[in-house]
């Protein structure tokens, strides 16, 4: 099992809110959130926690979104608004946001991660002091995106979605490997290591077993295929941005990255770059160029 502990929070009526921190938490130096992508856990960031310069330079916290990992709650609804505000109720619980402290939010992709750290940055403009979106997209599942050649989310997604929504109880349910698979190949590449590719069958199929785990996996697609755009709202974002955008990425296209990160207008530094062969889940598959870029953003805005 992964080095997860939970926090009650009282959003919803009250959220088991899990996260992993791979140091305990100095107070000397920023703190880094980090948002792991659709229906992956905080597993995702191993490369990270094992970056000894990244973790010199900040505190580290994977926070397990609701319909993700261990993170667990009453409501069968919510949003991608909610994740936000649980996780700026956990950083406040745990004494780690406010009185000057700097926090910074990483998101991982669209599939969650990159919506996540703009949401976080409109609702507490007073305790985010920058966001690094990762191959994202700030648009609803928009034609718009599509003809920028980005993905078809409501065509990939709806079958999944339609396949678990019943009102029978489903004890047995795990994700097909299928679904794995389908998941592995537009986040980590089709050509990803093996281990890396059993690992994550595994640790999916372990995450969401039974009726519970069915129903958090529905709501986590149902969010993805039908989140609201974010134009309006990019405008009132403050804090410093720094995008980062894979070339390979097979979900949200470099394109629609260079038209997007132009509406950051009122931001005191929107930077967008560009990592050559870089994949959809790029943290992963290039952690050397994303800590790197990390350690000199936080370091910069973190003083």
């Amino acid at each position: 099992m992964p080095n997860t502990k939970t926090v009650s929070v009282p959003h919803l009526g009250g959220i088991d809110a899990a996260y992993q921190m791979p140091h305990e938490y100095d107070s000397s130096k920023p703190t880094l959130v980090l948002v792991n992508s659709f229906t992956t856990s905080s597993e995702l960031y191993q490369s990270q926690y094992a970056n000894a310069e990244l973790n010199r330079a900040m505190n580290l916290i994977a926070i397990e979104l609701l319909g993700h990992g261990q993170t667990r709650t009453k409501s069968e609804e919510f949003t991608y608004w909610d994740t936000a505000i649980m996780n700026l109720q956990l950083l406040e619980k745990l004494g780690m946001s406010g009185d000057g402290k700097k926090v910074f939010v990483l998101g991982t992709s669209a599939s969650q991660g990159g919506w996540i750290t703009v949401r976080m940055a409109l609702l507490a403009p007073d305790k985010i002091s920058g966001i690094i979106p990762l191959g994202t997209s700030m648009d609803y599942e928009s034609e718009r995106t599509r003809k920028l050649g980005c993905w078809n989310g409501p065509e990939l997604l709806t079958p999944n979605i339609k396949a678990w929504t019943t009102n029978d109880k489903t004890s047995s349910f795990q994700p097909k490997e299928e679904y794995c698979n389908f998941l592995i190949d537009i986040g980590f590449g089709k050509d990803c290591p093996k281990e890396t590719r059993d690992f994550w069958i595994e640790t999916i199929q372990s995450n969401y077993q039974g009726d519970d785990g069915r129903r958090r996996a529905r709501m986590a697609a149902i969010n993805l295929r039908e989140r609201d755009g974010l134009h309006g709202r990019l405008f009132d974002v403050k804090c410093p941005v720094l995008w980062l955008h894979g070339t390979s990425d097979a979900v949200y296209s470099v394109e629609n990255a260079q038209e997007e990160i132009k509406l950051f207008e009122n931001s005191s530094d929107a930077q967008l770059e560009i990592v050559k062969d870089g994949q959809h889940f790029l943290s992963f598959s290039h952690p050397k160029e994303v800590d790197g870029a990390l350690i000199e953003f936080v370091g910069k805005y973190g003083k």
